[in-house]
């Protein structure tokens, strides 16, 4: 029941971190399972000029929000407890064509699970 680790009997989220990023380390008796990857995208907005830190922040904020929820999922669906993102490659997007811009994530991370599962 790997769910059940993401919440506990009264549906409330669990206070144990499921992703680590980079110098955060998981719990010390995290056993490693192996090296993984996955890829996010933000969503689209126009690309233009104008408020360009603006909509940066806005597709940065998207794509982290993106990558999470994918490593949550791939945690669950591989059948370990937390993810270790070891590395992560973002870049810039465009479709001239529809004015969009976007950004794609590469994350790397180790797969870990609880010693006693």
């Amino acid at each position: 029941m790997r769910a059940a680790d993401l919440e506990n009997d009264t549906g409330a989220r669990s206070s144990t971190p499921i992703i680590y990023w980079h110098r955060e380390l998981p719990p010390s008796e995290a056993e490693p399972m192996g090296e993984h990857t996955v890829e996010a995208t933000s969503a689209r907005v126009p690309s233009t000029l104008a408020h360009r830190d603006e909509l940066w922040n806005r597709c940065h904020e998207s794509l982290m929000a993106q990558a999470r929820a994918r490593l949550e999922q791939e945690v669950i669906r591989l059948g370990g407890n937390y993810a270790h993102v070891l590395d992560e490659s973002v870049d810039s997007r465009h479709d001239d064509a529809a004015g969009e811009a976007w950004l794609r994530g590469c994350f790397t991370y180790m797969l870990y699970r609880r010693a006693d599962s």
